[in-house]
């Protein structure tokens, strides 16, 4: 006998709600209803997705429709629509971050827990090829000691002369670059350097007229000794989006900057020689690997086949723990240790 598909709701139908729903797509999932709160949001995805469109996303999740969902709003309502959803049982894979409220990510490990539902983070950074190739190579002792990181992600808003939606609001989003990219950055340093016991943040708001940083700039020291740099902007021409891990034996360096992102490994297997001549490894994916289709189709797996979830809500609380810590440290202008 073929088992039903999942039977998912996305809740908040903007921008990236079109990834996740793609995401379900390739799974086999059926994205079979959605709440949004704008009319014209919602009459368009109800046509584009063969949908059923609420405004109330508590009906939703009572209608008995849908076995998961994904929370796609605001910052701001991150964490209480998520719980309602753990609450009945239903899964969730939740937009970072979980909350800007410790507590309140808490609270949602615990009700996914106490339910037996999966809470996935939506770091889906850790779903790329790249990055599992690099974690990969750095579990497996190919660098050695990891000694330095440096991670950065950093756009213009696709040189619009404004921060777009409620991205520029302190209220409904919580923080700027260095909460909406810095956390990505922040999960992926912690994915592969272990714990963090101290950070120090600048931030400033540099270009745009808006409530929240739009640059900023992290040091992080590892308990490992291990030390990185987490950069993010919305004052940068183009789009970035990179890692480099150094590490007594070896290097692994990726960036998109300039074309197609590709991961290198770097070492000295032959010897010494001059300062610039290395062995090098080069590591190549399609273009269709797409991070956040992989981070969906994870979900999926955890839910129906009980696979490992790729990043967890504890995983997500504790790149909150970070964002929050940066911006401590940026108001007193002292490191926040841990």
């Amino acid at each position: 006998m073929t088992e039903a598909p999942l039977r998912v709701g996305i809740i908040g139908a903007g921008t990236i709600s079109q990834r996740h729903f793609e995401g379900y797509r390739h799974a086999g999932a059926n994205v079979v209803a959605f709440a949004e709160l704008h009319d014209s949001i919602l009459k368009r995805r109800e046509i584009e997705w063969n949908a059923r469109g609420y405004r109330d996303f508590v009906a939703l999740l009572d209608s008995g429709d849908v076995d998961a969902v994904s929370v796609c709003t605001p910052n701001a309502f991150h964490a209480p629509t998520a719980l309602a959803a753990l609450r009945r049982g239903i899964h969730v894979l939740c937009e970072k971050p979980l909350s800007l409220d410790l507590a309140a990510c808490d609270e949602m490990i615990a009700a996914a827990r106490d339910s037996g539902a999966v809470l996935q983070t939506g770091h889906h950074l850790r779903s790329s090829p790249l990055v599992e190739t690099a974690k990969h190579l750095i579990d497996g002792g190919r660098l050695g000691r990891v000694t330095f990181m440096r991670l950065r992600q950093a756009h213009d808003w696709g040189g619009a002369p404004e921060v777009r939606g409620a991205f520029g609001s302190l209220a409904a989003s919580g923080g700027g670059t260095l909460l909406d990219n810095g956390c990505h950055m922040l999960d992926l340093a912690r994915h592969f350097g272990g714990d963090v016991g101290s950070i120090y943040a600048r931030m400033g708001t540099l270009k745009f007229d808006i409530e929240v940083e739009d640059t900023s700039i992290a040091t992080l020291e590892f308990r490992s000794g291990a030390f990185a740099s987490v950069e993010t902007a919305w004052t940068a021409t183009g789009w970035e989006e990179s890692f480099a891990v150094y590490g007594s034996e070896g290097a692994l360096e990726c960036s998109n900057r300039l074309g197609k992102p590709r991961l290198r490994f770097v070492n000295r297997a032959s010897g010494f020689s001059q300062w610039d001549r290395t062995d090098e490894l080069w590591y190549d994916f399609a273009e269709s690997a797409n991070a956040h289709v992989r981070s969906v189709t994870r979900f999926v797996e955890s839910v129906t086949r009980g696979a490992p979830v790729v990043c967890t809500g504890e995983d997500g609380r504790e790149s909150v723990r970070l964002v929050l810590g940066s911006y401590e440290s940026a108001r007193t202008g002292l490191p926040v240790r841990w």
